[in-house]
């Protein structure tokens, strides 16, 4: 399964990973394995006050993102997601620059993914799992430990153990305009549907702007070891995306 950073090992069996061993591997993965956590660069802001609300969700929004290669500069597409519904579950439609219909996300409540194209394959959670921090505080920090299966294999349940933690407030500046945004990191070791992969990562940095609603700027990396061998970790893409345009 594409795009995941670092290298932090797990039990295959059962993920069990103590927070403590987690949260150290992470903070030490990027030295081992040399894939930079960041490329873009925002300024730092206070934390406001009062604390902003993120835009409801309502049919018609939309935000369009320019998809990069990270490190070769590389353009690849667009993507543009728009709401298509709301109510029980909100459904987020999603398409390239052709026209072309991609997986769409599923939301339960706002802000909460039950179902992730953002893969090689989409994964359902059950339970949902946070896409952007609950609390928009610099304080805020959660570790996620659930399964998850891919779409169109509703019995394959893997382990997922996510850690995410906000750095702190940025006026970051991308295609779209010029955002105060928070910006916060997912570090996420997941059991591989592909036995034969073990020790998969993948690490997100994401600034998100409350004001619309969504992220305004995201990078991804990952990587991955083959079963048996001892060696560097494979990388996979690294990917940065930054808003075009929104409504």
């Amino acid at each position: 399964m594409g795009l995941v950073s670092a290298c932090i090992t797990h039990n295959g069996e059962n993920m069990k990973l103590s927070r403590r061993t987690f949260i150290t591997s992470a903070a030490l993965a990027p030295v081992a394995c040399g894939v930079p956590l960041s490329y873009e660069h925002g300024t730092p802001i206070a934390q406001p006050n009062p604390l902003p609300t993120v835009r409801p969700p309502q049919v018609g929004q939309s935000w369009t993102y320019i998809k990069r290669n990270a490190f070769n500069g590389k353009n690849l597409g667009l993507v543009t997601e728009r709401v298509a519904s709301t109510g029980a579950t909100i459904v987020i439609e999603r398409g390239d620059e052709n026209g072309r219909q991609l997986a769409s996300e599923v939301q339960g409540r706002w802000g909460m993914a039950i179902t992730d194209p953002n893969w090689s394959r989409t994964l359902n959670f059950n339970p949902a799992i946070p896409l952007w921090p609950q609390e928009l505080s610099v304080k805020w920090s959660k570790q996620v430990n659930v399964q998850y299966s891919i779409s169109g294999y509703p019995d394959s349940k893997l382990g997922w153990q996510e850690y995410m933690s906000v750095q702190g407030w940025e006026k970051i500046t991308v295609p779209a305009g010029t955002f105060n945004a928070l910006r916060f990191q997912s570090l996420i070791n997941y059991e591989n549907e592909d036995p034969n992969k073990v020790d998969s990562i993948r690490n997100e940095t994401i600034w998100f702007a409350p004001e619309i609603g969504r992220w305004v700027a995201r990078e991804i990396s990952g990587s991955y070891r083959i079963q048996g061998q001892v060696a560097v970790p494979i990388l996979e893409d690294s990917l940065q995306f930054q808003l075009t345009a929104y409504q």
